[in-house]
């Protein structure tokens, strides 16, 4: 009975909704025609309690569908998908450069055909890293996989340099990088600098400065620094100035920061050896051609230390009269400097950890070998203590993505260049380009400047700073060498130079690109402030380091 009652109740309810439609009211005919008897009644007693709870909700639902307009529009189209695959003309390119050399070019006399097919296929690597038709991994993959698969190299070979020391230090650099974001101690050592020097626009800029020059040593990535530590901050004191980017405001105070601090971002990159992933594999390469450089953390130091120091002295000074800010004052910053420190709260059990194992592993690093305790174990001694005391966990190093391309296309790079020399090729170059600097009848030091300059003004064709080092540092250390330049010397002034250059152009490094990106600095200027104080750089390192390298004896 209760279920007849039910679905009375439910035909009634609906009718409401359907009785004005012909279509819907023959349909409820349909419906009462097989309705239960009618001694079945509504009015029963027991059937009440059910009876409005189902017919009011009922009634809703019907009121909305009646209600609810019709959307008669389109729907969206869908969204292109990502181009897949390499891209095509960059494809083309980068693969013909090496077919031409391999098959349009005679072998010539001193190379065997094994070391020419290899120096094609590095070739044709190269030009892929510089047009990008993949990513740079993948395309250094497949470089890798060429060689082998045509028998250039064996399997062993190929991937021999994957057992590098230098690789994986410079992997365990990203890690330590990570670190120091992760636990704002980055951020708060600038903090500080900001809240003791920033009451004019100059000291503030001399405080975001030496900060990076003292955190450089342990935290080797320029480009982490820029976009993890010191760019936040700029940003937050310009716009509490009142300087907003992609706005004339911008002049205020933010456009002068970024220059001074990206232009500044160089020489403290090349002041340190592990203050940037491309120095140690400049070191690497320069060991590949004999170039050994004993105790290197310390040799690399004093060798820089000051015309890096001078130039970092006065590279700020030197904007504030070519590019000025219009705010000279911030007498706020080191009142924001000092809430955001608040804020912070006292230094933290991690920031502590995260001190000392950068103070152990700076220690180890510059008396490694008095110790026997070579650079990268001293790094994975550190991130140990790191992984252990819960600073990092493994995910943090699984999703630095960056570290494990690096180590992908680094090392390709680098077992290609070593077998390379191993081939003869590498001493086959230098064979020839000694042969034509002496029909010009230069002397060392005039192919040492001719060399160092070609070197870095070549930069404006690449965008990456380790590519550069790859794709060029053997073959111009190789030319120093073979015009009679001493090789520490010239491996050292062509890893000083691979620092510098990194502020040119707004694609030259990973820095530059997320100083540009901040809004704050027209395109226009970034090239003229890149091209000057590539020049006057270049003034103070020839005129200091002349002296300076005479005195340590590098010549």
């Amino acid at each position: 009975m209760e279920s007849f009652a039910l679905h009375s109740l439910s035909t009634t309810a609906t009718s409401a909704s359907f009785s004005h439609h012909p279509s819907r009211q023959s349909l409820l005919r349909r419906i009462s025609s097989r309705s239960p008897p009618s001694s079945i009644s509504l009015r029963s007693h027991s059937i009440k309690p059910l009876a409005f709870p189902l017919l009011k909700p009922i009634h809703r639902f019907s009121t909305r569908i009646a209600a609810a307009p019709r959307d008669d529009s389109p729907p969206p189209p869908p969204s292109p998908q990502p181009p897949q695959g390499a891209k095509l003309v960059p494809l083309i390119l980068s693969l013909s450069v090496g077919l031409i050399l391999r098959f349009a070019v005679s072998v010539p006399e001193g190379v065997t055909p094994q070391g020419w097919q290899l120096l094609s296929i590095f070739l044709s690597t190269i030009a892929g890293l510089v047009l990008s038709p993949l990513p740079v991994g993948a395309w250094a993959f497949i470089g890798l996989t060429a060689s082998i698969v045509t028998k250039t190299l064996s399997f062993s070979a190929a991937f021999s340099a994957f057992t590098s020391e230098v690789i994986w230090l410079i992997v365990i650099s990203f890690f330590f990088a990570r670190g120091f974001v992760k636990t704002g101690l980055g951020d708060r050592i600038a903090t500080y600098f900001v809240k003791w020097l920033g009451k004019s626009t100059l000291g503030l800029s001399y405080g975001l400065t030496l900060s990076e020059a003292l955190i450089a040593p342990a935290m080797p990535s320029t480009t982490a620094r820029a976009g993890g530590i010191f760019l936040p901050i700029i940003k937050s004191l310009s716009l509490s100035a009142g300087s907003k980017p992609g706005d004339p405001s911008s002049r205020k105070l933010g456009s002068y920061l970024i220059q001074s601090q990206f232009q500044c971002a160089g020489n403290s990159s090349a002041l340190f050896l592990t203050a940037a992933a491309q120095n140690l594999l400049c070191l690497k390469l320069a060991e590949e051609l004999g170039v050994v450089i004993a105790n290197p953390w310390v040799s690399w130091f004093k060798a820089a230390s000051l015309p890096a120091i001078i130039s970092l002295l006065c590279t700020p000074l030197i904007l504030y009269k070519l590019y000025p800010p219009e705010t000279k004052d911030t007498p706020d910053a080191p009142g924001i400097a000092a809430l955001k420190l608040k804020q912070m709260g006292p230094v933290t059990k991690n920031e502590w950890i995260m001190v000392g194992t950068m103070l152990l592993a700076v220690t180890l690093w510059i008396c490694g070998e008095t110790l026997g305790i070579p650079s990268v174990v001293a790094a994975m001694i550190g991130l140990s203590i790191l992984l252990l005391l819960g600073v990092l966990n493994w995910d943090d190093c699984l999703s630095e993505k960056s570290a494990w391309d690096t180590l992908a296309w680094f090392a390709v790079l680098v077992g290609m260049a070593g077998q390379l020399t191993n081939l003869g090729v590498v001493s086959w170059m230098s064979d020839c380009v000694a042969k034509a600097l002496q029909s010009l009848s230069l002397s060392w030091p005039a192919a040492f400047g001719l060399l160092q300059a070609a070197y870095f003004f070549i930069h404006y064709l690449f965008a990456s700073q380790t590519g550069h080092v790859g794709a060029l540092f053997s073959a111009f250390l190789a030319m120093n060498i073979a015009a009679g330049v001493p090789g520490i010397l010239a491996a050292l002034a062509l890893a000083y130079n691979t620092n510098l250059f990194g502020a040119l152009t707004h694609y030259s490094s990973g820095q530059a690109a997320v100083y540009y990106g901040a809004g704050y600095v027209d395109l226009p200027d970034v090239f003229k402030i890149g091209f000057v104080m590539a020049t006057i750089n270049a003034i103070i390192w020839g005129v200091v380091g002349t002296f300076w390298w005479k005195f340590l004896g590098l010549y």
